[in-house]
């Protein structure tokens, strides 16, 4: 039998591995809610499409550094906060968010829109979301049992972002079929896409608090 000292040591790494993964996913959504803050700089007048891109790029580049050591630590631990798999697909759905924002901007500045108010709603309900999945990973290292109910609220924010997108877009085709029209509904799908990404992260998540109520 294991003497109580390398218990405790096993038990101590074991507790560091969990808290380590916290962190890094912890850190993908920070990331993203930056990004996600550029957007809504673009979006009130206070920062141009070109410095915009320019900033978001930057920090995709943190977010991607996060996502390579989760990577790492997945392919060496022994141990996760949850399911091995769904610890990847909550990183892989996050970085999916980080990239289609990023995308969205640089398809903006590309663009020209002249009008970028449209997409206020959209934004803010993804704000929402990203709120509450980052909220719903940071119960991962002290209430295991918060995590269900927090992501199924990062859900039902995801499928917001989905309806605000149909009423946006069928806004927009009240209005006489234009150039600046189809830009702006490529723009409003691709931010459609932030929420499809933000629902497969709340998914992983709610999957894990099922896993883990079954053990």
């Amino acid at each position: 039998m294991m003497s109580r000292r390398i218990l405790k040591l096993v038990s101590g790494q074991h507790s560091s591995s969990r808290r380590r993964f916290v962190e890094l996913l912890d850190s993908q959504v920070e990331a993203t809610q930056r990004a996600l803050a550029v957007v809504e700089s673009v979006l009130s007048g206070h920062l141009g499409w070109t410095k915009a891109r320019e900033t978001i790029a930057s920090i995709e580049h943190e977010g991607d550094s996060a996502r390579h050591l989760l990577v790492q630590e997945l392919s060496r631990s022994l141990v996760t906060p949850i399911d091995r798999e769904d610890v990847f697909r909550v990183s892989r759905s996050i970085d999916d968010v980080l990239d289609n924002l990023r995308d969205f901007v640089r398809e903006g500045e590309l663009f020209s829109l002249k009008d970028p108010s449209l997409f206020a709603p959209l934004v803010e309900t993804v704000g929402t979301g990203l709120g509450l999945l980052r909220d719903a990973i940071g119960t991962m290292s002290s209430d295991m049992s918060r995590i269900g109910t927090l992501a199924l609220a990062a859900k039902k924010a995801g499928g917001q972002v989905r309806r605000r997108y149909q009423d946006s877009l069928a806004d927009l085709y009240e209005s006489e079929l234009s150039t600046e029209v189809m830009k702006a509904r490529d723009l409003l799908r691709r931010l459609d896409v932030v929420g499809l990404r933000l629902n497969e992260a709340a998914d992983a998540l709610a999957d894990a608090a099922v896993k883990r109520s079954e053990n």
